[in-house]
């Protein structure tokens, strides 16, 4: 039997085996070196023992050169690491690592034997991301000594790393492994034992969806990447992560969450099981949702999906002239957009005074441009006098195309499309901002349906590059042959999206946030540790509760009840936790409070 944790001192981890020299394993092996771990690699296969010293040494070189290590530092470090291929070489170990694949049959055979091998106060931690560790300490004969320890890709740089107790594991072990941790530069987080636990928990959703998304058709993958680096800021886009993850592993993760969510968001989309059973699991073997130059490699290369650029065949129209309608921080920036690229703009409001406001609201943001030597003063004073306010959208006879940015109210926006009608010329293209309403219904509201089409700017418009252009079944090809080229004119990187709640940002962004909100509210995870976690693990600019709280709770609620009247999913449905605060006036920044409180102006 055992001895109990409590009565066992706890040795320093100073020397520790990593079982699996895969990608991961080798990754935590030379941060484990780098920071003066006596380490010993184990790998059933020679050859791959092998090809992880071959990956240390081209590293620790490459460290070398760039001036992060001297010579002596890397012969060090590489002395600090051994290779086997029998597990009894951890024999010694103050703390054994497994990151194997993710198998239960292969990680409880790898503890089983494990047991018989190491010191009675070794501690044994598990790299999973999908299988319960729970599970795992259950099957051994020391499920006190038994913890998650849940490095990120590539273990090098990611700072982030999620140590995950179960039921059974002792206070001691976690308080080791987190001190390990810090020590190693890391940022430990601690959760509770779920499969993906927090960063792969709302990480892994929102892959899934963007896998549906595709393959749906509803929007291209390159489209769909585009969308979310340029709309978001995210290093990578989604399909393009999943070839990095493994399409395989996505799966695998995604299977287990549903296994215990029963939330349809998490049942993995068919398309990952075509792919991984067809052996298409990504970058690894070449293919995946992309074509890559060889297995291993980084580098997309052309196939039948890839895009030719202007193979549309369908000329736009001529646009000289530009109304923007609106006069809110939307408009403001739109407008600026447009002056900036040379079009003539018409800035019209409700009244003539809150269509100067709005075009002194442009003056001073050239005016930040020019201060910040992004433009002369002579281009500011020549961008501002390109923008005509007006008070009346009369004003809009002679332009080609006018840009709606009023409120997200579909009613507002009908009337305002049904005005536009008027006073607009023959052939003019009426465009709506909306995020999360349907543009056909604007389109309805004319008598020229096949001139409506969408054009999504992100706020603030000068600064984001991504535009949504949203085409109704209504729509004319050279509308949306117009509204693509006007994009490219005036800088912006267009995506193409049909007419449904949420298009390709906020059908990816709010649902993900969402199940954020749930994890708090189930009292899984600490807000901080959430925004840690995804900033950390995913590469995120922004932790969701630091941008649920920027965007505004009231319209965060507002976009998912939208995306879950639309889909009818139930997994949609807006967290009970997300309506109190609405309900009790905390709206974010906005107004001093939201999931965080905050300093008023």
């Amino acid at each position: 039997m055992a001895t109990p944790l409590s009565d066992t001192p706890l040795s320093p981890l100073k020397t520790i085996a990593v079982v699996g020299l895969g990608t991961m394993g080798t990754g935590i092996t030379e941060v484990l070196a780098k920071a003066g771990r006596e380490v010993i690699g184990i790998d059933i296969s020679e050859a791959q023992a092998a090809r992880s010293v071959a990956v240390l040494e081209t590293a620790t070189a490459r460290a070398v050169e760039r001036g992060r290590l001297t010579e002596q530092e890397r012969a060090d470090v590489l002395a600090r690491v051994r290779t086997a291929t029998d597990l009894r070489a951890a024999a010694d170990a103050d703390l054994v690592i497994e990151v194997a694949p993710e198998s239960y049959e292969t990680k409880q055979r790898i503890f089983r034997e494990l047991d018989g091998i190491v010191r009675p106060e070794t501690i044994l931690a598990t790299g999973t991301n999908a299988l319960s560790v729970t599970r795992l300490a259950a099957d051994s004969a020391r499920p006190e000594r038994v913890l998650g320890l849940h490095f990120f890709n590539p273990a090098q740089a990611m700072k982030l790393v999620e140590i995950v107790s179960s039921v059974l594991t002792a206070p001691q072990a976690v308080a080791a492994v987190t001190d390990l941790a810090i020590e190693l530069g890391k940022e430990p987080v601690a959760v509770g034992d779920r499969p993906g636990f927090v960063a792969d928990g709302l990480l892994f959703g929102y892959l899934n969806q963007a896998a549906a998304m595709y393959e749906a058709r509803y929007a291209s993958r390159e489209d769909i990447d585009a969308a979310m680096r340029l709309g978001c800021g995210l290093p990578m886009g989604p399909l393009a992560l999943l070839d990095l993850v493994g399409i395989d592993t996505a799966r695998t993760v995604l299977e287990a969450m549903y296994a215990e969510s029963r939330d349809r968001l998490h049942a993995p989309a068919p398309i990952l099981k075509q792919l991984s059973e067809a052996g298409l699991t990504g970058r690894k073997s070449g293919r995946g949702f992309y074509t890559y130059e060889a297995p291993g490699s980084a580098t997309v290369v052309p196939d039948a999906l890839t895009p030719v650029e202007g193979s549309t065949g369908v000329a736009g129209r001529p646009v000289r002239s530009v109304g923007v309608a609106g006069s809110g921080t939307m408009a403001s920036g739109i407008a600026e957009v447009f002056a900036k690229a040379g079009y003539e703009v018409v800035l019209a409001a409700r009244s003539e005074e809150k269509a100067q406001t709005a075009k002194a609201r442009i003056g001073k943001s050239l005016g930040r441009s020019v201060d910040k030597g992004r433009m002369t003063a002579e281009a500011a004073a020549q961008t501002l006098d390109r923008i005509t306010p007006a008070g009346s959208y009369d004003a809009f006879a002679d332009v080609d195309l006018a840009v709606e940015a009023v409120a997200e109210d579909l009613e507002v926006k009908r009337q305002l499309f049904a005005t536009l009608d008027k006073v607009c010329k023959p052939g003019a293209v009426l465009a709506t901002t909306t995020s999360s309403l349907p543009v056909v219904a604007c389109a309805r509201a004319t008598s020229r349906p096949q001139d409506v089409i969408g054009m999504h700017f992100f706020n603030p418009a000068p600064a984001m590059k991504l535009v949504e252009v949203v085409r109704t079944v209504l729509t004319a090809d050279d509308v949306h042959a117009t509204v693509r080229e006007v994009c490219a004119k005036v800088r912006k990187h267009a995506v193409d999206c049909g007419d449904r709640a949420g298009f390709i940002v906020n059908a990816l962004l709010f649902p993900y946030l969402n199940n954020a909100v749930k994890m708090v509210q189930e009292h899984y995870a600490s807000l901080d540790d959430i925004d840690a976690a995804m900033k950390l693990g995913g590469g995120y600019p922004m932790g969701p509760f630091e941008l649920l709280d920027v965007v505004g709770l009231d319209v965060s609620l507002a976009i998912e009840k939208v995306l879950h009247r639309e889909f009818r999913d139930p997994g949609l449905a807006p967290a009970p936790l997300l309506e109190h605060l609405v309900a009790a006036g905390c709206l974010g920044r906005k107004t001093g409070r939201g999931f965080r409180e905050y300093a008023r102006r």
